[in-house]
Order: structure tokens, then sequence, then C-alpha cells
């Protein structure tokens, strides 16, 4: 099958959960004998990379802007999409989904698939209109496409009770090979394995990462160091936010973004992956923290929830900053019990969400929505 991907910035992987899934299923759906094609824009990828681990990259331009980016490219990878002969076409998220009536209407023997990756119109970042938008994104993620697919079953349910549409679930995943780590990005910042807490996300204000840096300066020992990773995502207001709050302050360490073997280092290293976000689909994130044997201290949230069904985490009520505290503390004094708990995790997540499964996963909806169907009207007609 010829598959293509829209909604995403790009691959390589700079940083972004939508990226690092279309990373992930894209290379392995090419590993399985499918020519996949993704749609890439230039200050995320290189104009001139037209490919990656067997992947087609395709470059077109966006206005770069929090309202227009996204959008201006999905409707330009739309069109372009409308003269290619691909059998599926298989949108990322609510906002893009709204233009996938485009190809459904005018390529009928095109497969249209939306992921539905998370409640978009819950995060803090959007205006009213913004959130308005990305509701009626829901609705379209639900109506447009032939075949729409929840990461996490709060999506899926929540797509049946709001919008009367079945969807299939297919989580989100992570590499179970092993990870040739070492210590070198931890030197970098000056880091002990087990003598930080680390914070993996972009800096927006429904991650509520100003949380984690109140509780963690609540927690007085000057060897404990908290390590964020991340940076703004057309969020420059917040981002400043919380750099003020650790000016004074030299056991928080900001990194900017990091990916591959040197962000899995520093998860490996930490004594836990800390998330006070109150919004979640399925964070590859804390997966991916528990693939590697870290422990996951989280906000209890619904996404957090369905990320670690069946897994030992540690929760704390979402805004409680006190409980957080007392969370880290916990972590800090009782190290041994939560490794032994984390090497549980391990087990489980690498067994239960490996990305060449997944992969497989959506080989086999696009099968059903475009190979049976065609089969069977070359049979009847």
């Amino acid at each position: 099958m010829k598959i293509a991907f829209i909604g995403q910035k790009g691959i390589p992987t700079k940083y972004g959960g939508v990226e690092r899934y279309v990373e992930a299923v894209s290379k392995n759906l090419s590993h399985l004998g499918h020519k996949v094609f993704v749609y890439t824009r230039p200050y995320y990828t290189a104009k001139t990379r037209k490919h990656y681990q067997g992947v087609n990259l395709i470059s077109l331009p966006s206005i770069n802007t929090k309202y227009l980016d996204a959008i201006s490219h999905v409707f330009l990878a739309t069109l372009h999409a409308l003269f290619q002969d691909y059998d599926v076409i298989h949108y990322q998220g609510v906002g893009p989904s709204l233009l996938s009536f485009i190809p459904r209407l005018l390529k009928r023997r095109t497969k249209i698939v939306v992921t539905f990756h998370s409640l978009d119109r819950n995060h803090a970042k959007w205006s009213w209109f913004g959130k308005l938008v990305l509701r009626l994104g829901e609705w379209t993620a639900c109506k447009f496409p032939h075949k729409t697919i929840t990461v996490s079953k709060g999506l899926q349910n929540y797509c049946l009770q709001k919008y009367n549409t079945p969807t299939t679930y297919i989580p989100n995943g992570v590499y179970v090979k092993t990870i040739n780590s070492s210590n070198k990005a931890l030197l970098d910042y000056g880091l002990k394995s087990q003598r930080y807490f680390i914070v993996v996300s972009r800096f927006v204000k429904h991650k509520r990462i100003e949380e984690v840096i109140q509780a963690f300066q609540s927690v007085k020992n000057t060897e404990m160091k908290l390590l964020i990773v991340g940076d703004s995502s057309f969020t420059d207001k917040y981002t400043r936010v919380i750099h003020d709050l650790v000016t004074k302050d030299s056991r928080i360490i900001f990194t900017g973004w990091q990916t591959g073997d040197r962000l899995w280092s520093l998860i490996s290293g930490a004594i836990a992956l800390v998330s006070a976000s109150e919004d979640e689909g399925m964070p590859i994130t804390v997966l991916e923290a528990m693939s590697l044997a870290t422990p996951v201290i989280l906000s209890n949230i619904e996404g957090h929830r369905d990320a670690t069904v069946g897994c030992l985490a540690r929760y704390f009520n979402l805004g409680n900053t006190r409980q957080l505290t007392k969370q880290l503390r916990y972590a800090r004094r009782y190290q041994s019990k939560l490794t032994s708990e984390a090497k549980v995790n391990q087990k489980l997540v690498r067994e239960n969400y490996d990305w060449l499964s997944i992969a497989q996963a959506l080989a086999d909806v696009y099968a059903q929505e475009f190979v049976l169907k065609r089969a069977l009207q070359n049979t009847l007609f």
C-alpha cells in the first residue's frame, strides 16, 4: 500500500508526541513493505532531506505562527495528496482532520484515516476561538474519515459517548531494543545517576511545569537536582515564567530539546520521571520512561492512568503541589523499592507497547478499509 501521513511537523523527531508517533509507525510500516510518505515543514525537517530510514519525505511550507502553522501546512499537503495515487491518507490529530473531508469527497478510492491523539481544546495555550475550532475538529475526526483511531481507552470512550462514533483503539508504543546509552549526557549537565528527577515536555501551560518546580523546591536536599528537558512551543511568555522561577536555584537545569539515545540516557538515569500535566492522550514519554525501568510520578488524570494500566506508578491529585512534594520525598527515600517496581513496569510495557506490533495493527486497519473493500469491488464488478 501507498500511505501518506499529514499533520505532523516532520521526522526525524526533534520534539513532539505526534512526531514521535509518526516517525515510529512510518519506519515500521516501511519495514513491513509499504511505501510511506510523510509531509514535513521546512523549519522542522530540512527541505533537502527526501528520505529517512525507508520513508519518503515531502517538504511543503507553512505559515509559521501559533494559529496558522498546522492548518496552512495541512491544507497544502492535502492539495498535494489529491494528485498522488495514495491508497491511504492518514491525518494526525483533530486539528488536521478539519480538512480530511477534501480527499474524502475528491478521492473516493483513497481511504481516509484520522488518529485522535488528545483533547487538544483542553490545552491552556488556546484562545476561546482556538478551542472552538478544535472542538469542531473533534467532530470531524469522528465523522469525516473511513476509520478513526484513538490512542487510549479514555479517548475511545469519549468518542463513543460524545459523538456516537465507534473507534479503533491502537495505543502509542516504545522501542524495545537495547538502548546504547552512555554517561556523556549526564556528564554534560553535571549529573549523577539516580540523583535527579526529570521532566520531559513542551513548555505549554497545561503541562504545569511550574508546579513540578515549586514541589521540587520544597524538597530540601542539595544533592538532588531537577532536569527539565524541552522548550517553547509558541509559548514564549510561559517559558519566561518557568525560567524566572529558577533564577536562584542552581539545582534546576534546563537542557532544551533532547532526542534519541541522549534523551533515553537522561531518562534512564533519573530517580523518576515527573509529569504534572492536566491533559494527555497516551503520553509516549511516560511509556518510554517505564520501558527504561525508570519510575514515574504522575498527576492522577485519565491519560496517565490509561498509560499505566497494570503498572506500578506514584500518583498525586492534579494541582496539589503538597502531594507532589511528598511523592518526590518518597521516591528519594525508597529508591530501591521504586526501582524494583519499575523493572516490573519495564517488562509489561515492552511486551504490550512495541512499535512494530503497533505498525502492524495500523496496517491491518488499512487493509480492512482498503484491500478487502477493493477486492470485494473487483469480485462484484
